[in-house]
């Protein structure tokens, strides 16, 4: 199979938008992606488009690819609607890298959209817990933040893990998105802010939890036949994971850990060829506080049980030996559902392309995303890799 790269990578700014749309908002992703890239590129270069929505509030479910790409003028080419919960975009961008490895699409477009704030609060309750056990959690009245707050009471329980290494996540990832132009809630907090909020579900409180947000965000992904036509910084598809599980939480051996996160995170660093070691800076799954520490463990950034002195220790700070979430994470950049895994990857494109502005890292060379549908039914990792070979030829 032929190589994979990302040339270009981008979003809108992440919040709640009256005046926009799913088709403005789209459109400002495809804008900010097309001006990314280092030598231009032209709407109608793409082969195949990938476009990742839940479809909250029941908008367009029916053809929303087809209704977004044709706003932007990318019209007769293959667009596929990419569904997993929160993975959506996550998956769009694996389709799309499949497809220009096996060799059906030189161009793709992987992409996600989102609107979410327009809706009440018990609406939006609904329409995310369509990405839950439906029988057996939401139709019993389950929400996301109760499923949530059901593991980090396990993993306070088994491990130890205590409220306050909960809120460190948010102080870390508030401080990161206040450096983000982009992010949703782009301001910092203190560890007593996050420790005495409101509760939402015992024990994860207000800042424990991400916002309910608006937002798009796209790659465009390459083969080796036709990157240096593009730019000069090209980042490398390295390694890819996937994996489902049972959809239902209750339905599993463990509340403590996401199993196909681990297995897909497993699968991208034997593809790639590296170790956990060799990373640079992830981006990972924080829709709550306690996703974000199993994802440390999941992905073997620290034992399981660890990630609670992991989190405390600065390890994921910008200036530690991991950072994690320069972004600002779901919790502070934002979260919406369908562009989450997709903005992962702007992240990882900017800092490997030295774009990423006050929160660029010191020259990382590996970086990888972690997207996680529902309460663990999906997931899907990537491993990014600066490719100084393709920049030297």
């Amino acid at each position: 199979m032929r190589d994979a790269y990302v040339v270009g990578a981008g979003q809108s700014k992440y919040g709640s938008f009256p005046d926009e749309s799913y088709r403005s908002l789209f459109e400002t992703a495809v804008q900010n992606t097309v001006s990314s890239v280092d030598h231009g590129i032209k709407t109608s270069e793409i082969d195949e488009a990938y476009v990742g929505t839940l479809g909250v509030g029941g908008r367009q479910l029916g053809l929303p690819g087809p209704a977004v790409t044709e706003h932007v003028g990318i019209a007769g080419v293959p667009v596929t609607r990419v569904e997993n919960a929160c993975a959506a975009s996550g998956y769009a961008v694996r389709q799309a890298v499949m497809a220009v490895r096996s060799g059906m699409a030189d161009v793709a477009l992987a992409s996600g959209v989102e609107v979410m704030t327009d809706l009440s609060g018990d609406a939006v309750r609904y329409w995310l817990g369509v990405s839950g056990e439906t029988e057996w959690e939401r139709m019993s009245g389950t929400t996301f933040a109760g499923v949530y707050a059901q593991m980090a009471s396990a993993h306070m329980r088994e491990y130890g893990t205590t409220t306050e290494q909960l809120s460190h996540v948010a102080v870390k990832n508030h401080a990161n998105g206040a450096k983000n132009p982009k992010a949703h809630l782009g301001f910092s907090c203190t560890l007593e802010d996050a420790v005495n909020a409101p509760p939402v579900a015992d024990p994860l409180n207000l800042y424990h939890c991400c916002p309910t947000t608006d937002g798009a965000a796209a790659a465009l992904i390459v083969s080796e036949d036709v990157v240096e036509k593009y730019t000069d910084t090209p980042v490398r598809v390295a390694g890819v994971g996937a994996a489902s599980d049972r959809v239902g939480l209750f339905q599993r051996d463990t509340y403590t850990s996401v199993p196909a996160a681990k297995s897909a995170g497993e699968s991208a660093y034997e593809e790639a060829g590296i170790t956990v070691d060799d990373l640079d800076f992830a981006e990972v799954h924080d829709c709550f506080a306690i996703a974000e520490l199993m994802a440390y463990e999941d992905l073997g950034f620290c034992p399981a049980g660890e990630a609670g002195p992991y989190i405390e220790s600065g390890a994921t700070r910008p200036d530690g030996e991991l950072p994690v979430n320069t972004s600002g994470g779901l919790k502070s950049k934002g979260h919406p559902i369908g562009a989450t895994g997709a903005g992962q990857v702007v992240e990882a494109f900017d800092q490997l392309t030295g774009r990423a502005g006050d929160r660029q890292l010191d020259d990382p060379k590996i970086g990888l995303t972690h997207n996680v549908g529902g309460s663990g039914g999906a997931a899907v990792v990537h491993v990014f890799e600066r490719d100084d070979e393709v920049i030297d030829a």
